[in-house]
């Protein structure tokens, strides 16, 4: 029976592992790209008699596993698939300061984690399955700071942005083929996450917007990770999905 795959990245916490555990259906298959495997993923997965692969893969080297990832589309060819989907969600926020104060070595896993490693793996996936017969889709999950700039978050706001523009670029370039993917760069909404946790915990004296993101915790405004899921999901199943390169759940 032909399935519908998934390969979601980042899928070993947070919301990626809210968004892997509702993928876990036996008409499914899902690879799970994260530094670490999830054993409570793979105990859900045979609960769930559903198809999953978790590759352990640090992200900062997007070129291998983009490349993993082409040759083994190559070698499965189209044929056991209804669709594939590519849901790029690994993200990594340095520590938080000034752009002036900045280490090298943090921005730049911030940018190769945030925006190499999906542009290199949307590469891969569309040129690998450019002339199968099925649907296809690019999910790259962004953020509001892509669109909106925040006092020190210098490398996240410029890792989303870039994603949210190289997502438009890929948009065209898909619309121009007979069997383009649908591709969208979306907006989770806020999320009761480690990186909320994080932003809380920075000094006020390095990070201005600090009290902003305690009030979002203690006025009950941020989304649970397993809701933001159910949303992202929600909104990657629209018949729409794909007509507008940018998106946000909230709209």
């Amino acid at each position: 029976m032909q399935k519908h795959l998934y390969i979601l990245t980042g899928g070993s916490r947070g919301m990626g592992l809210a968004i892997a555990q509702q993928l876990l259906h036996p008409d499914h298959a899902l690879i799970c790209i994260s530094r670490q495997a999830n054993d409570t993923l793979a105990a859900h997965a045979k609960q769930a008699d559903a198809s999953l692969s978790q590759w352990t893969q640090d992200l900062s080297d997007g070129a291998s596993a983009s490349e993993r990832l082409g040759h083994w589309l190559q070698q499965q060819g189209p044929a056991p698939w209804r669709s594939a989907t590519l849901i790029n969600n690994a993200g990594a926020i340095p520590p938080i300061a000034p752009l002036s104060q900045a280490h090298p070595q943090d921005l730049a896993q911030a940018l190769r984690v945030g925006l190499e490693a999906p542009m290199q793996l949307c590469a891969r996936f569309l040129g690998a399955t450019e002339h199968w017969p099925l649907p296809r889709k690019v999910l790259n999950i962004s953020s509001g700071l892509g669109r909106k700039a925040m006092a020190s978050q210098a490398a996240y706001c410029a890792a989303k942005a870039g994603m949210d523009h190289f997502t438009r670029c890929l948009a065209l370039d898909e619309a121009l083929k007979p069997h383009g993917a649908k591709v969208c760069s979306l907006a989770p909404g806020v999320i009761d996450t480690d990186m909320q946790v994080q932003l809380r915990s920075a000094p006020s004296t390095a990070f201005p917007d600090q009290a902003r993101f305690v009030q979002l915790q203690e006025k009950g405004l941020l989304t649970s990770p397993q809701e933001a899921a159910r949303q992202v999901l929600a909104f990657l199943n629209r018949p729409e999905f794909g007509q507008n390169p940018i998106g946000d759940v909230r709209d």
